[in-house]
């Protein structure tokens, strides 16, 4: 249960903290009063969406806070552990809004939003004044029922067949889509293939060729340069190593005397052996270089394809290597569709009688589901005031002309959540057969039916805290006696907080609160006032007999307090 309440700079509120108790705890005020804004400040703490317009003028933050009795909830514990939140018995729920963004804390822990909300969603079950509404868009029936029994693992195991089945679908579309694509490019591929065997290309061709190239260019000029090596050494007038031998000689009689000329004889010696080896090199040198013309014109025909085929492609050598691997392994491909498409399209058939499978399992269950939900309904609705009351819940396949599963010889179109069109259908009268609740029921018809429903909610789920805004909408008298008492009977399981305007509903609390909007140098304030006995029932009294409180309107309030109170 929510044990307190803490509220400060949010909209009206300045700073203001109640204690919440067990039972049922009445909300009343009047129409202004900041009801709505207490409603927003605990959404706030439920993780909903809140914008900047909330913080109090003056204010640099809003920032709402509730202390929550979770007791032993496994899988609360499970959620915060896997978000490094330590788990208690009493749960301190914060969230702070700045001009700047959004903060949440559980524990003191900061937490994101996600997390704010999920945790709420396992403690609370907040109902807005036109939450009722939903029911008239047949479209949230569906969620109604999933709400309910065995349906959600049942939907789980439904969804990842179904996921499977979507994956598939989207890899057949996607293959199919790439034949089409490569039938058109196949000829061009098969021209491209031909003409780049053709060249047989080489990561290093290219470096190769430049080299041969310019030896072949500069064949004349290598043979008069390694000529003239040659005669230099063949020339008496200029011997080289007879110059270095005399240098030698010279140098071996100094090295005897003076050791330091030891050094320099070495020079001279390797000197001569290099010159030697240098003259001979280009000796034998000479026998190899190749006068070819025609061999040069045929490196440069060539050389001018290679560089064809990269501007007209608009790569470089090795880019052409890759790309022709690329369009060989698309033809590979382009060749062998029908076997993939063919073996795609047998997973796909495979996969369609198991999620046809799981389709049926989850109908089922939906109908069964929705069979006790609807005996339910009208047995809660009874007790609210429509006695022969009949609900039916029905579950038929979507249909459509071309869908992913076949059951019964009908075309079935599958979505995230099932096959099924889920729709309420009521009838509140006597021998009158039940229609599209969403076009029959009135106001006040609708507002029962959602009561009944988070009755049965809470009996199923076991949530600790109910909240409702203003579900009394469009009923009176005698009718909101009974939801009061549907109200009372429920905060025997959980802890209910409803905000009403009905003298009937207010009667009922086990705890009474007045909202009160009050001026405090020269700001309006919103305050929250837990009620004494007393003061109960006066504030019933002013519910049913406005801001002047006659005699007889205690009166009546008071008899309508015992009555309520000696009845529940």
């Amino acid at each position: 249960m929510i044990q307190s309440l803490y509220i400060k700079d949010f909209a009206l509120i300045d700073e203001l903290e109640v204690q919440f108790n067990e039972g049922l705890n009445i909300l009343t005020g009047q129409t202004g009063a900041g009801k709505s804004i207490i409603i927003g400040a605990l959404n706030m703490i439920l993780g909903e969406r809140a914008d900047t317009e909330v913080i109090r003028r003056g204010a640099d933050k809003a920032i709402s806070e509730a202390t929550i009795k979770v007791g032993n909830n496994s899988e609360l514990r499970t959620l915060l552990d896997e978000n490094e939140v330590e788990f208690t018995e009493y749960l301190i729920l914060r969230r702070e809004i700045r001009q700047t963004g959004s903060r949440a804390f559980i524990n003191d822990t900061p937490v994101n939003i996600s997390v704010l909300k999920a945790v709420g969603d396992l403690l609370v079950d907040l109902h807005g004044q036109h939450d009722h509404q939903l029911l008239l868009k047949e479209e949230n029936h569906r969620g109604v029922i999933d709400s309910f029994g065995e349906i959600e693992p049942v939907l789980k195991s439904y969804q990842s067949e179904f996921l499977k089945m979507k994956t598939l679908q989207k890899e057949l579309s996607s293959l199919k889509k790439r034949e089409s694509e490569l039938q058109e490019k196949t000829e061009l591929y098969r021209f491209q293939v031909n003409e780049l065997e053709q060249a047989r290309l080489s990561v290093d061709e290219e470096e190769e060729l430049e080299a041969e190239m310019n030896l072949l260019d500069n064949a004349e000029v290598l043979d008069q340069k390694a000529a003239a090596i040659s005669e230099l050494a063949e020339n008496d007038d200029a011997d080289i190593l007879q110059l270095l031998n005399k240098l030698k000689l010279n140098l071996e009689d100094l090295a005897r005397i003076e050791p330091e000329f030891e050094s320099y004889l070495e020079e001279i010696n390797a000197a001569r052996v290099s010159v030697n080896e240098a003259v001979q090199f280009a000796e034998r040198y000479r026998n190899t270089i190749e006068f070819n013309p025609q061999r040069l014109e045929e490196f440069r025909q060539r050389q001018a394809e290679l560089n064809r085929l990269q501007k007209k492609y608009h790569r470089d050598i090795p880019g052409l290597i890759s790309y022709l691997a690329e369009i060989q392994r698309e033809l590979s491909i382009a060749d062998n569709f029908d076997l993939e498409i063919e073996k795609l399209e047998g997973a796909v058939a495979s996969q369609s009688n198991t999620l046809a499978s799981a389709a049926t399992k989850l109908h089922n269950e939906r109908i069964l589901v929705g069979q006790k939900l609807a005996s339910n309904i009208e047995e809660e609705l009874s007790r609210l005031g429509i006695p022969n009351s009949k609900l039916a819940v029905r579950v038929d396949w979507l249909q459509i002309q071309r869908g992913w599963i076949e059951i019964d010889g009908l075309s079935i179109e599958c979505t995230e959540y099932g096959c099924d069109d889920i729709r309420l259908f009521i009838s509140t009268n006597k021998g009158e057969e039940p229609k599209p609740l969403a076009k029959i029921a009135s106001g006040g018809e609708i507002s029962r039916v959602m009561l009944a429903l988070k009755s049965i909610f809470a009996k199923e789920q076991s949530l600790p805290v109910m909240i409702f805004d203003e579900i009394d909408t469009g009923i009176s008298g005698e009718v909101s006696e009974k939801v009061g008492r549907s109200m009372r009977s429920l905060s025997d399981r959980c802890q209910i907080v409803a905000i009403t305007h009905q003298p009937q509903i207010a009667s009922q609390a086990h705890h009474h609160y007045k909202v009160a909007k009050i001026e405090e140098e020269e700001r309006t304030v919103t305050k929250i006032i837990p009620l004494s006995q007393e003061e109960h029932i006066r504030e019933v009294a002013s519910l049913m007999s406005g801001s002047e409180i006659s005699d007889a309107a205690l009166i009546s309030a008071r008899e309508l307090i015992e009555k309520n109170t000696f009845k529940n």
